[in-house]
């Protein structure tokens, strides 16, 4: 039997298989037990959440929508990424992720509210709902770059490309861009904001290097201690009334019982497509969707392939 031809010299070769990384606590073949992997996925799930709630509360104001919308809105994204999160998990590269909201997609989103098509509408809810339904169908055509790309494997060709080198500058650009829209909430609130980042860098970074026990607890749910911390904190200056004689917009910062969101939502709400109505189109608006879906693309690969 004639053997197989050797690999040519271009072609890249995969990494010999590793039944478990040094340093590394859990692998493909050494799961976490049952009650530490509910907690770790409970924990991705904050984490993911933040940058879900995020993107909502700053769009949907400028939308025109209040606490009821912003709460459709956030409902829908969980909903629709959990979804994706499963489906991506047994089928196709099953990358071990949470899916979520892109911050990619923010600017275009922007420029299509800020669009004069919207602008002789009166009604603020109204005026959501079109800027929804807008978005909606920009957000349709652009899905269809990323449909042919995936499906007729032109991106294989265009991978080939591209260098782990491209990571670093990507990586750090989108660090900024959450900076921008993250950080200066901190200052809002500085006696909030400021221990919980000081705890958060102490939890997963200082304790597990000090603590000879136990220093594996404090580095893998660094998460969850902080949140829980911070907002007992919060919590307790909420109902001693340490904020009942400032202004509204500290309170709506500070306050655990500002947001407006749990009295907005209702109990149990199924998104399902097109709740908001038909979607519209608009060729410019799709253009530029398009593009941030290609970029979406590269920040994916680079992200999660290439390192």
């Amino acid at each position: 039997m004639a053997a197989a031809p050797p690999p040519k010299a271009d072609e890249l070769q995969p990494h010999p298989p590793k039944e478990q990384l040094p340093s590394v606590s859990f692998c493909i073949t050494s799961p976490p037990p049952w009650p530490e992997a509910v907690i770790l996925g409970f924990q991705h799930f904050i984490v993911m959440l933040g940058t879900t709630v995020i993107i909502p509360s700053a769009l949907v104001p400028q939308m025109g929508g209040g606490n009821e919308e912003k709460a459709r809105v956030i409902q829908t994204l969980l909903f629709v990424a959990g979804i994706n999160t499963l489906l991506q998990t047994f089928f196709g590269s099953r990358l071990p992720v949470v899916m979520g909201g892109s911050y990619t997609f923010v600017a275009p989103t922007i420029s299509i509210i800020l669009a004069g098509r919207y602008d002789n509408e009166t009604d603020p809810h109204e005026k959501f709902l079109r800027t929804m339904r807008g978005t909606q169908g920009a957000l349709i055509i652009a899905s269809t770059i990323q449909i042919i790309l995936g499906f007729s494997g032109l991106w294989r060709n265009v991978v080939k490309l591209l260098s782990p080198l491209s990571a670093v500058p990507l990586v750090s650009l989108v660090g900024f861009g959450l900076y921008e829209l993250g950080f200066p909430a901190v200052a809002k609130c500085v006696e909030i904001g400021l221990p919980e980042l000081i705890l958060m860098v102490a939890f997963s970074q200082y304790l597990p290097h000090v603590l000879h026990s136990g220093k594996g607890v404090f580095g893998r749910f660094s998460v969850l201690f902080t949140v829980s911390i911070v907002w007992l904190y919060a919590y307790i200056l909420t109902i001693s009334g340490a904020y009942k004689n400032v202004k509204l917009k500290t309170q709506a910062h500070c306050r655990v019982d500002r947001s407006g969101l749990i009295g907005g939502a209702p109990w149990i709400s199924v998104p399902y497509p097109f709740q908001w109505g038909a979607p519209t189109f608009d060729a410019g608006e799709c253009f530029a969707m398009m593009m941030t879906s290609f970029i979406a693309i590269v920040e994916v690969c680079l992200q999660y392939y290439l390192p």
